[in-house]
Protein backbone atom coordinates (compact mmCIF):
# COMPACT_ATOMS: atom_id res chain seq x y z
CA UNK A 1 0.00 0.00 0.00
CA UNK A 2 1.10 3.63 -0.76
CA UNK A 3 1.26 6.65 0.92
CA UNK A 4 0.64 10.12 0.23
CA UNK A 5 3.98 11.81 2.02
CA UNK A 6 4.07 14.26 3.96
CA UNK A 7 4.75 18.37 3.07
CA UNK A 8 6.25 21.44 4.26
CA UNK A 9 4.87 24.56 5.76
CA UNK A 10 6.61 27.76 6.83
CA UNK A 11 5.83 28.39 10.02
CA UNK A 12 6.95 29.87 13.51
CA UNK A 13 6.05 28.94 16.98
CA UNK A 14 5.79 32.17 19.24
CA UNK A 15 4.68 32.83 22.16
CA UNK A 16 3.07 35.99 22.75
CA UNK A 17 1.93 37.22 26.10
CA UNK A 18 1.36 34.31 27.92
CA UNK A 19 -0.22 32.17 25.38
CA UNK A 20 2.05 30.14 22.29
CA UNK A 21 0.58 29.41 18.85
CA UNK A 22 2.10 28.63 15.01
CA UNK A 23 1.82 31.40 13.05
CA UNK A 24 1.61 31.79 9.22
CA UNK A 25 2.36 33.92 6.15
CA UNK A 26 -0.80 33.71 4.36
CA UNK A 27 1.04 33.31 0.88
CA UNK A 28 2.59 30.29 2.33
CA UNK A 29 -0.10 27.97 3.06
CA UNK A 30 -0.90 25.68 0.33
CA UNK A 31 -2.84 27.03 -2.45
CA UNK A 32 -6.03 25.46 -1.46
CA UNK A 33 -5.86 26.37 2.11
CA UNK A 34 -5.49 30.26 1.33
CA UNK A 35 -9.42 30.98 1.73
CA UNK A 36 -11.83 30.43 4.64
CA UNK A 37 -13.37 26.81 4.83
CA UNK A 38 -12.65 23.36 5.39
CA UNK A 39 -9.83 22.54 3.76
CA UNK A 40 -7.67 25.23 5.39
CA UNK A 41 -9.33 23.85 8.70
CA UNK A 42 -8.24 20.52 8.21
CA UNK A 43 -4.68 21.33 7.49
CA UNK A 44 -4.31 23.74 10.79
CA UNK A 45 -6.20 21.61 13.17
CA UNK A 46 -3.36 18.13 11.56
CA UNK A 47 -0.79 21.25 12.51
CA UNK A 48 -2.12 21.29 16.16
CA UNK A 49 -2.83 17.54 16.50
CA UNK A 50 -6.12 17.93 17.27
CA UNK A 51 -8.97 16.53 17.76
CA UNK A 52 -7.28 14.06 20.08
CA UNK A 53 -9.23 12.25 22.54
CA UNK A 54 -6.13 11.79 24.84
CA UNK A 55 -5.79 15.44 25.42
CA UNK A 56 -2.04 15.81 25.00
CA UNK A 57 -1.71 16.98 21.12
CA UNK A 58 1.33 14.58 21.15
CA UNK A 59 1.23 14.13 17.11
CA UNK A 60 0.76 17.74 16.68
CA UNK A 61 2.49 21.37 17.79
CA UNK A 62 -0.25 22.17 19.91
CA UNK A 63 0.07 21.97 24.00
CA UNK A 64 -3.65 20.97 24.71
CA UNK A 65 -4.53 23.78 26.52
CA UNK A 66 -6.55 27.23 25.64
CA UNK A 67 -3.52 29.21 25.87
CA UNK A 68 -1.36 26.96 23.31
CA UNK A 69 -3.69 25.54 20.86
CA UNK A 70 -3.90 28.30 19.30
CA UNK A 71 -3.07 29.55 14.73
CA UNK A 72 -2.88 32.90 14.01
CA UNK A 73 -2.40 33.69 9.86
CA UNK A 74 -0.94 37.12 8.74
CA UNK A 75 -1.38 39.03 5.39
CA UNK A 76 -0.25 42.40 4.10
CA UNK A 77 -3.32 44.70 4.86
CA UNK A 78 -6.44 45.47 2.31
CA UNK A 79 -7.45 47.97 4.74
CA UNK A 80 -6.56 52.19 4.48
CA UNK A 81 -4.22 53.44 6.90
CA UNK A 82 -3.21 49.57 8.24
CA UNK A 83 -0.07 47.44 7.49
CA UNK A 84 -1.40 43.94 8.39
CA UNK A 85 -4.18 41.82 8.82
CA UNK A 86 -4.45 39.18 11.37
CA UNK A 87 -6.84 35.87 11.45
CA UNK A 88 -6.79 34.32 14.78
CA UNK A 89 -7.91 30.39 15.46
CA UNK A 90 -8.78 28.92 18.71
CA UNK A 91 -8.73 25.42 17.92
CA UNK A 92 -10.17 22.89 19.75
CA UNK A 93 -8.90 20.13 21.78
CA UNK A 94 -10.84 17.12 21.53
CA UNK A 95 -13.52 18.13 18.57
CA UNK A 96 -12.78 18.80 15.30
CA UNK A 97 -13.37 22.09 14.87
CA UNK A 98 -11.44 25.39 14.83
CA UNK A 99 -13.34 28.79 16.39
CA UNK A 100 -12.95 31.85 14.62
CA UNK A 101 -15.76 33.71 16.23
CA UNK A 102 -12.67 36.28 18.73
CA UNK A 103 -9.79 37.91 18.96
CA UNK A 104 -6.61 36.40 21.04
CA UNK A 105 -5.13 39.50 23.00
CA UNK A 106 -1.74 37.96 24.12
CA UNK A 107 -0.78 36.48 20.49
CA UNK A 108 -1.48 40.12 19.50
CA UNK A 109 2.15 41.38 20.91
CA UNK A 110 3.56 38.78 18.58
CA UNK A 111 1.93 39.87 15.21
CA UNK A 112 3.80 43.06 14.86
CA UNK A 113 6.99 41.56 15.26
CA UNK A 114 6.40 38.31 12.89
CA UNK A 115 4.80 40.59 10.08
CA UNK A 116 8.38 42.83 10.20
CA UNK A 117 10.74 39.79 10.08
CA UNK A 118 8.04 38.62 7.68
CA UNK A 119 8.30 41.58 5.56
CA UNK A 120 4.72 42.39 5.59
CA UNK A 121 5.68 45.80 6.49
CA UNK A 122 6.88 48.90 4.42
CA UNK A 123 10.82 49.13 5.39
CA UNK A 124 10.30 52.80 5.51
CA UNK A 125 7.69 51.70 8.92
CA UNK A 126 10.47 49.86 10.46
CA UNK A 127 13.20 52.14 11.82
CA UNK A 128 17.12 51.10 11.97
CA UNK A 129 16.35 51.98 16.42
CA UNK A 130 13.65 52.97 18.21
CA UNK A 131 10.50 51.48 18.00
CA UNK A 132 7.94 50.35 15.33
CA UNK A 133 4.52 51.30 15.31
CA UNK A 134 2.28 48.79 13.80
CA UNK A 135 -1.17 48.89 12.43
CA UNK A 136 -3.28 46.07 12.75
CA UNK A 137 -6.80 45.05 11.59
CA UNK A 138 -8.35 42.27 13.51
CA UNK A 139 -10.03 40.53 10.89
CA UNK A 140 -12.05 38.37 13.33
CA UNK A 141 -13.86 41.40 15.30
CA UNK A 142 -13.12 43.73 12.64
CA UNK A 143 -11.11 46.05 15.06
CA UNK A 144 -8.02 48.13 14.81
CA UNK A 145 -4.98 47.49 17.19
CA UNK A 146 -1.55 49.21 17.13
CA UNK A 147 1.86 47.22 18.34
CA UNK A 148 4.53 49.18 19.59
CA UNK A 149 7.21 46.62 18.43
CA UNK A 150 11.33 47.75 19.80
CA UNK A 151 13.77 47.77 17.15
CA UNK A 152 17.50 47.47 17.33
CA UNK A 153 20.32 47.47 14.48
CA UNK A 154 16.88 47.12 11.76
CA UNK A 155 15.74 43.90 13.74
CA UNK A 156 12.93 43.27 16.46
CA UNK A 157 14.15 43.32 19.67
CA UNK A 158 12.90 40.45 21.95
CA UNK A 159 14.88 40.03 24.72
CA UNK A 160 14.73 42.65 27.50
CA UNK A 161 14.41 43.03 31.55
CA UNK A 162 10.47 43.34 31.00
CA UNK A 163 8.67 40.80 33.18
CA UNK A 164 5.13 39.62 32.84
CA UNK A 165 3.35 37.47 35.77
CA UNK A 166 2.70 34.23 33.74
CA UNK A 167 5.72 34.16 32.12
CA UNK A 168 8.75 32.19 33.33
CA UNK A 169 11.75 34.73 31.39
CA UNK A 170 11.92 38.54 31.03
CA UNK A 171 11.83 39.84 27.22
CA UNK A 172 11.43 43.25 25.69
CA UNK A 173 8.38 44.97 26.35
CA UNK A 174 5.60 45.52 23.48
CA UNK A 175 2.94 48.01 24.25
CA UNK A 176 -0.45 46.98 22.79
CA UNK A 177 -3.41 49.86 22.28
CA UNK A 178 -6.68 48.38 21.46
CA UNK A 179 -8.83 51.02 19.55
CA UNK A 180 -12.66 51.21 19.99
CA UNK A 181 -12.26 47.50 21.43
CA UNK A 182 -16.37 47.01 21.95
CA UNK A 183 -16.74 43.80 19.81
CA UNK A 184 -19.10 43.71 16.97
CA UNK A 185 -21.04 46.76 15.98
CA UNK A 186 -19.74 48.70 18.60
CA UNK A 187 -22.38 48.04 21.36
CA UNK A 188 -20.40 47.70 24.81
CA UNK A 189 -23.23 46.24 26.83
CA UNK A 190 -25.96 44.65 24.41
CA UNK A 191 -28.58 44.17 27.17
CA UNK A 192 -28.32 48.32 27.93
CA UNK A 193 -27.65 47.30 31.41
CA UNK A 194 -24.52 47.45 33.61
CA UNK A 195 -25.47 44.69 35.61
CA UNK A 196 -28.41 42.34 34.83
CA UNK A 197 -30.15 39.15 36.72
CA UNK A 198 -29.12 36.08 34.29
CA UNK A 199 -31.64 33.41 34.26
CA UNK A 200 -29.87 30.09 34.48
CA UNK A 201 -31.40 26.69 35.28
CA UNK A 202 -31.95 25.94 39.40
CA UNK A 203 -29.69 23.46 39.68
CA UNK A 204 -26.75 25.85 38.40
CA UNK A 205 -27.76 28.20 41.36
CA UNK A 206 -29.83 28.27 44.01
CA UNK A 207 -32.63 30.38 42.71
CA UNK A 208 -31.97 30.23 39.42
CA UNK A 209 -30.59 34.10 38.77
CA UNK A 210 -27.07 35.52 38.85
CA UNK A 211 -25.40 38.81 38.96
CA UNK A 212 -24.34 39.55 35.99
CA UNK A 213 -22.53 41.97 33.98
CA UNK A 214 -22.68 41.26 30.54
CA UNK A 215 -20.10 43.26 28.30
CA UNK A 216 -18.67 43.37 24.21
CA UNK A 217 -14.76 44.94 24.91
CA UNK A 218 -11.80 43.26 23.89
CA UNK A 219 -13.96 40.15 23.70
CA UNK A 220 -17.62 39.10 25.02
CA UNK A 221 -17.29 38.30 28.89
CA UNK A 222 -19.48 37.69 31.24
CA UNK A 223 -18.79 38.90 34.69
CA UNK A 224 -20.12 37.24 38.33
CA UNK A 225 -19.36 37.69 41.64
CA UNK A 226 -17.18 35.18 43.30
CA UNK A 227 -19.23 35.04 46.05
CA UNK A 228 -22.13 34.13 44.67
CA UNK A 229 -20.88 31.33 43.37
CA UNK A 230 -19.06 30.06 46.81
CA UNK A 231 -15.72 31.19 45.78
CA UNK A 232 -13.32 33.65 47.29
CA UNK A 233 -11.22 34.90 43.93
CA UNK A 234 -8.39 33.60 45.01
CA UNK A 235 -8.14 30.54 43.42
CA UNK A 236 -6.05 28.40 41.44
CA UNK A 237 -6.31 26.30 38.33
CA UNK A 238 -6.67 22.90 40.46
CA UNK A 239 -9.58 24.18 42.67
CA UNK A 240 -12.16 24.25 39.66
CA UNK A 241 -10.37 22.22 36.51
CA UNK A 242 -10.47 19.09 38.17
CA UNK A 243 -14.11 19.58 39.24
CA UNK A 244 -16.20 18.49 36.42
CA UNK A 245 -19.50 19.80 38.15
CA UNK A 246 -17.62 23.23 38.72
CA UNK A 247 -16.47 23.28 35.41
CA UNK A 248 -20.06 22.03 33.52
CA UNK A 249 -22.31 24.78 35.56
CA UNK A 250 -19.84 27.28 34.49
CA UNK A 251 -20.68 26.13 30.59
CA UNK A 252 -23.34 26.33 31.39
CA UNK A 253 -23.73 30.12 32.53
CA UNK A 254 -21.52 31.08 29.63
CA UNK A 255 -24.19 29.06 27.08
CA UNK A 256 -26.78 31.11 28.57
CA UNK A 257 -24.95 34.15 29.20
CA UNK A 258 -24.44 33.89 25.29
CA UNK A 259 -28.11 33.67 24.53
CA UNK A 260 -28.78 36.64 26.72
CA UNK A 261 -25.82 38.56 25.00
CA UNK A 262 -27.40 37.97 20.99
CA UNK A 263 -24.40 35.82 20.25
CA UNK A 264 -26.14 32.85 20.10
CA UNK A 265 -30.18 31.79 19.36
CA UNK A 266 -29.74 28.14 21.82
CA UNK A 267 -28.10 27.48 24.19
CA UNK A 268 -27.13 24.00 22.63
CA UNK A 269 -25.08 26.52 20.23
CA UNK A 270 -22.59 27.17 22.52
CA UNK A 271 -21.01 23.73 21.93
CA UNK A 272 -19.75 25.26 18.25
CA UNK A 273 -18.28 28.48 20.35
CA UNK A 274 -16.39 27.72 22.56
CA UNK A 275 -13.88 30.23 22.06
CA UNK A 276 -16.64 33.32 22.89
CA UNK A 277 -18.07 34.75 24.92
CA UNK A 278 -15.67 34.50 28.39
CA UNK A 279 -16.76 33.77 31.75
CA UNK A 280 -15.11 35.26 34.74
CA UNK A 281 -15.69 35.69 38.22
CA UNK A 282 -14.37 39.16 40.26
CA UNK A 283 -14.11 39.69 44.39
CA UNK A 284 -12.67 42.47 46.30
CA UNK A 285 -8.84 42.01 47.21
CA UNK A 286 -7.44 39.60 49.40
CA UNK A 287 -3.77 38.34 50.15
CA UNK A 288 -2.67 34.96 47.96
CA UNK A 289 -0.35 32.59 47.09
CA UNK A 290 0.55 32.93 42.73
CA UNK A 291 1.07 29.79 41.18
CA UNK A 292 4.60 30.54 41.23
CA UNK A 293 4.83 30.82 44.74
CA UNK A 294 4.89 34.55 44.68
CA UNK A 295 2.84 36.42 47.82
CA UNK A 296 0.26 38.75 46.33
CA UNK A 297 -0.65 41.26 49.06
CA UNK A 298 -4.06 42.34 49.07
CA UNK A 299 -2.59 46.43 48.85
CA UNK A 300 -0.78 44.93 45.42
CA UNK A 301 -4.21 44.79 43.57
CA UNK A 302 -7.38 46.45 43.30
CA UNK A 303 -9.55 43.71 42.46
CA UNK A 304 -9.27 40.20 41.46
CA UNK A 305 -10.41 38.35 38.57
CA UNK A 306 -10.39 34.33 37.48
CA UNK A 307 -11.48 33.74 33.79
CA UNK A 308 -12.34 30.28 32.01
CA UNK A 309 -10.97 29.85 28.40
CA UNK A 310 -12.55 26.82 26.28
CA UNK A 311 -14.00 25.53 29.56
CA UNK A 312 -10.87 25.44 31.81
CA UNK A 313 -9.68 27.95 34.26
CA UNK A 314 -6.75 30.07 32.78
CA UNK A 315 -3.29 30.11 33.95
CA UNK A 316 -3.36 33.64 34.12
CA UNK A 317 -5.32 36.22 31.88
CA UNK A 318 -6.42 36.36 28.06
CA UNK A 319 -5.56 39.54 26.73
CA UNK A 320 -8.80 40.24 25.57
CA UNK A 321 -10.09 39.82 28.63
CA UNK A 322 -8.06 41.49 30.29
CA UNK A 323 -9.43 44.96 28.08
CA UNK A 324 -12.67 43.27 29.07
CA UNK A 325 -11.64 43.92 32.72
CA UNK A 326 -9.90 47.40 32.14
CA UNK A 327 -13.01 48.14 30.18
CA UNK A 328 -15.67 47.91 32.94
CA UNK A 329 -13.37 48.73 35.53
CA UNK A 330 -13.27 52.05 34.06
CA UNK A 331 -17.17 52.31 34.41
CA UNK A 332 -18.75 52.81 37.27
CA UNK A 333 -21.72 50.52 38.28
CA UNK A 334 -20.65 47.50 37.10
CA UNK A 335 -19.40 44.15 39.01
CA UNK A 336 -15.96 44.33 38.14
CA UNK A 337 -15.99 48.83 39.05
CA UNK A 338 -17.61 47.78 42.06
CA UNK A 339 -15.05 44.97 43.23
CA UNK A 340 -12.10 47.19 42.36
CA UNK A 341 -14.21 49.84 45.01
CA UNK A 342 -16.31 52.03 43.00
CA UNK A 343 -15.70 55.29 41.30
CA UNK A 344 -14.10 56.12 37.93
CA UNK A 345 -10.66 55.07 37.01
CA UNK A 346 -8.52 54.86 33.52
CA UNK A 347 -6.15 51.40 35.25
CA UNK A 348 -7.05 48.99 37.25
CA UNK A 349 -4.17 46.00 38.91
CA UNK A 350 -5.62 43.12 39.14
CA UNK A 351 -5.11 39.68 41.01
CA UNK A 352 -5.04 36.03 38.58
CA UNK A 353 -3.81 32.95 39.41
CA UNK A 354 -0.28 33.75 38.21
CA UNK A 355 -0.22 37.07 39.83
CA UNK A 356 -0.69 40.95 38.72
CA UNK A 357 -1.77 42.45 35.47
CA UNK A 358 -2.36 46.19 34.95
CA UNK A 359 -3.97 47.08 32.25
CA UNK A 360 -5.39 50.91 31.65
CA UNK A 361 -8.58 51.79 29.44
CA UNK A 362 -10.96 54.71 28.19
CA UNK A 363 -14.73 54.80 28.13
CA UNK A 364 -16.80 57.94 27.86
CA UNK A 365 -20.62 57.81 28.14
CA UNK A 366 -22.04 59.39 24.95
CA UNK A 367 -25.90 59.57 24.28
CA UNK A 368 -26.52 57.58 27.24
CA UNK A 369 -24.74 54.83 26.11
CA UNK A 370 -21.14 54.05 27.10
CA UNK A 371 -18.42 53.52 24.38
CA UNK A 372 -14.68 51.83 24.68
CA UNK A 373 -12.55 54.12 23.63
CA UNK A 374 -9.16 51.91 24.09
CA UNK A 375 -7.31 49.86 26.68
CA UNK A 376 -3.37 49.79 26.68
CA UNK A 377 -1.45 47.26 28.13
CA UNK A 378 1.98 45.89 28.06
CA UNK A 379 3.14 42.16 27.04
CA UNK A 380 6.07 40.69 25.22
CA UNK A 381 6.77 38.24 22.45
CA UNK A 382 9.72 35.81 21.55
CA UNK A 383 9.98 33.68 18.39
CA UNK A 384 10.90 29.55 19.75
CA UNK A 385 11.16 28.14 16.69
CA UNK A 386 10.72 28.66 13.22
CA UNK A 387 11.00 26.94 10.00
CA UNK A 388 8.75 24.55 8.75
CA UNK A 389 5.71 22.34 9.77
CA UNK A 390 5.05 18.79 8.38
CA UNK A 391 1.61 17.56 8.03
CA UNK A 392 0.52 14.00 6.12
CA UNK A 393 -0.62 15.49 2.41
CA UNK A 394 -3.16 13.60 2.72
CA UNK A 395 -4.95 15.28 6.09
CA UNK A 396 -6.57 18.02 4.33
Amino acid sequence: MSYVPQIKVPASYIRGGTSKGVFFSLDDLPERAQTPGEVRDKLLLRVIGSPDPYGKHTDGMGGATSSTSKIVILSKSHQPDHDVDYLFGQVSIDQPFIDWSGNCGNLTAAVGAFAISKGLIDPSRVPKNGVSVVRIWQSNIKKTIVAHVPVTDGVVQETGDFELDGVTFPAAEVQVEFLDPADGDGVMFPTGNLIDDLEVPSHVIEGGTLKATLINAGIPTIFLNAQELGYIGAELQEALNGDKEALARFETIRAYGAVRMGLIDRVDEAEKRQHTPKVAFVARPTPYTAASGKEIKADDIDLLVRALSMGKLHHAMMGTAAVAIATAAAIPGTLVNLAAGGGERDTVRFGHPSGVLCVGAEAALENGEWTAKKAIMSRSARVLMEGWVRVPGDSF
